[in-house]
């Protein structure tokens, strides 16, 4: 009966996706991505830039940061789709067999703590549509049970994600046209142009379209767990790119949108939008879209949080680490109004840890090895191509330590003017390129049936 039960949820692994097996296209690949992005942590990061900076300048920084950002997203995403490898398995090609275990665990932690501000948020907004309609409060109770579905869907694989994004991608954006028109019908938009910025800012224009950049790459470390099942390379890189653009600038928009015009009206200013929302009418419609939405960016996070710890423990099989994982974000959840106080941090902490990361993979793949990777080898070390020095590339792991301890440095103990993110990608990506070169590690290893190959698919 176990064994019956088992058989029918998810058994995602390592190897490789082969062309045959994909599942997505071009529109799938954009709501997907579109609905990972239009969800209540992007709204309440557009809302934090309000009354920093002016609504203009809240906007190009989005328009801008997003277009930049999602680039290197499409591009880290194209490498999954032409090998079919999840993101911390295509690591090793870099940092060695051993070595991508630094970064695996890494992204396995930071994700569980992804899930638990999602959890909440999502809790959050499921208590308020069951209050609003019976008048019975639960936090606690609501995100386990949020927590619960979660788990329950992510536990049947890529299947379960993709099925439950292109629905909650469409109910986002009716949800934010329906804001929109409510919005700008109801008040005086030139006031809202004409907000003066505050007096003693806490973020400037550049530093939020810092922000913008280090949320684009925020997804980095999970976007080929998703985009290896793209059928094509033109749709994965479209869908990607476009559904993040098309999302930050709704999401991120609407948040900055909604700030401004909140402050205009004298409204109560709160981390949580559906509070705001429903000032405007919206409280529950958009109660329950934030909940579903929310849910869905979880699912992913839980997703990727799997796929990186099999990465390390490549035998524990799917839906076991999916349930264990489950648990501790659902126990992490319950910290509730003490994860919102440090979201902005978690934000930077994240391009911290991953920003130097995707440098050295980005570099790697389309200059040092020149577009190639054997993704059998990736993922089974049959032949030894990746496995450095004793399973370690020194230089990538070294490059990676001294990336993200600038990126500290100038995020934390000296924040630069201009930010850190772009900077440490580049530093981080010229660093690994030089480093290769001096230790004459630049050659591309292949067997002369691969080389043929090469030759023929050109």
């Amino acid at each position: 009966m176990l064994s019956t039960l088992t058989d029918r949820l998810g058994h995602d692994d390592i190897s490789p996706t082969p062309k045959n097996k994909r599942s997505m296209n071009f529109f799938s690949t954009f709501a997907l991505w579109l609905a990972a992005n239009v969800v209540i942590t992007s709204v309440m990061t557009g809302m934090l830039f309000v009354p920093d900076i002016t609504i203009e300048k809240a906007i190009l920084a989005i328009l801008i940061g997003s277009a930049i950002g999602a680039i290197p997203l499409a591009l880290t995403g194209n490498i999954g789709t032409r090998t079919g490898l999840p993101t911390m398995v295509m690591t090793r090609a870099a940092f060695g067999q051993k070595g991508a275990i630094l970064p695996a665990l890494v992204n396995t932690i930071v994700l569980i703590g992804w899930s638990w501000i999602q959890a909440y948020m999502a809790g959050l907004s499921l208590n308020y549509a069951i209050s609003y309609t019976t008048g019975y409060s639960n936090i606690n109770l609501f995100v386990i049970l949020t927590e619960i579905l979660v788990v329950g869907i992510t536990i049947y694989g890529h299947r379960g994600v993709e099925s439950i994004e292109k629905w909650v991608s469409v109910a986002m954006l009716i949800l934010s046209a329906l804001v929109f028109y409510k919005l700008f019908t109801t008040y005086n938009v030139s006031s809202l142009i004409e907000l003066k910025a505050s007096e003693n800012p806490a973020i400037s224009g550049i530093i939020a379209f810092d922000i913008v950049v280090a949320t684009a790459f925020s997804w980095m470390s999970s976007v080929c767990d998703f985009n290896r099942h793209s059928k094509s390379e033109k749709s994965g890189m479209l869908g990607t790119y476009l559904g993040y653009i098309v999302a930050s600038l709704i999401a991120m928009g609407l948040g900055a949108v909604v700030s401004g015009f909140s402050i205009l009206n004298n409204m109560e200013q709160t981390y949580d939008p559906t509070v705001l929302l429903s000032a405007y009418g919206f409280g529950f419609v958009a109660s329950i879209v934030v909940f579903f939405s929310v849910l869905s960016t979880n699912v992913m996070a839980l997703y990727s949080a799997t796929m990186s710890f099999m990465n390390v423990f490549p035998k524990s099989g799917f839906w076991k680490p999916v349930l264990a994982l489950g648990i501790i974000c659902t126990l992490g959840a319950l910290l509730k109004e003490a994860l919102m106080v440090n979201f902005f941090n978690f934000i930077l902490l994240i391009a911290t840890l991953f920003i130097p990361v995707f440098a050295i993979v980005l570099v790697d793949y389309f200059i040092v090895k020149k577009a190639y990777y054997d993704a059998e080898d990736v993922a089974f070390d049959h032949k030894g191509l990746y496995r450095y020095q004793r399973g370690v590339n020194v230089v990538a792991v070294v490059t990676y330590i001294g990336g993200a301890l600038f990126a500290y440095y100038f995020t934390y103990v000296q924040p630069l003017s201009i930010g850190a993110t772009i900077l440490t990608f580049i530093l981080s990506g010229g660093c690994y390129y030089g480093l290769m070169a001096l230790t004459k590690q630049l050659e591309v290893k292949k067997t002369d049936s691969e080389e043929l190959d090469v030759k023929l698919e050109a």
